[in-house]
């Protein structure tokens, strides 16, 4: 597991954990989005595999790209364990999924995805909706809200 560097006026890069129990489509998905998003990349291949990373690293990821099915956890399995943690409950989730059961995105919405992603992926649509992903949850930080009150009290 690599660790986030913090160097001069950089701010840390975003940690996105992906998960999928396929290595093809983690190496694809992570390949993609290394040649536009700059993070640090975790990958796991199980939900378990998922929740001990999020339990080693306190909840610190800011993405996580997870395959709706897997063998025993499966994808909304693990969303249910990863929202029922205090810490955990705001984490960005993105559903990766070959089924369009409409079943299956209301539950993960009722769960609270962030998005989701159809496999195979189309590139620049995956690129796109993780960068969206990253964007809100750098608005959920607390210095960005800091300065957008201190912005709103301004402008009044």
């Amino acid at each position: 597991m690599a660790v986030t560097s913090k160097t001069g006026a950089d701010k840390e890069k975003p940690v996105i954990l992906i998960v999928d129990d396929d290595e093809m489509n983690l190496a694809m998905a992570q390949a993609i989005l290394e040649v536009k998003v700059k993070a640090e990349y975790l990958t796991a291949s199980s939900g378990k595999q998922c929740l001990q990373i999020l339990q080693n690293r306190m909840g610190k990821v800011d993405l996580i790209l997870l395959d709706v099915a897997m063998p025993g956890m499966d994808g909304l399995e693990t969303l249910a364990a990863i929202r029922k943690r205090d810490g955990w409950k705001s984490l960005q989730v993105i559903f990766l999924t070959a089924a369009a059961d409409k079943n299956t995105i209301v539950r993960a919405s009722q769960l609270g995805i962030t998005d989701y992603v159809r496999k195979p992926f189309v590139a620049q649509d995956l690129i796109d909706r993780v960068e969206r992903a990253l964007v809100v949850h750098q608005m959920d930080d607390p210095e960005i809200q800091d300065l957008l009150k201190a912005l709103e009290q301004m402008g009044s």
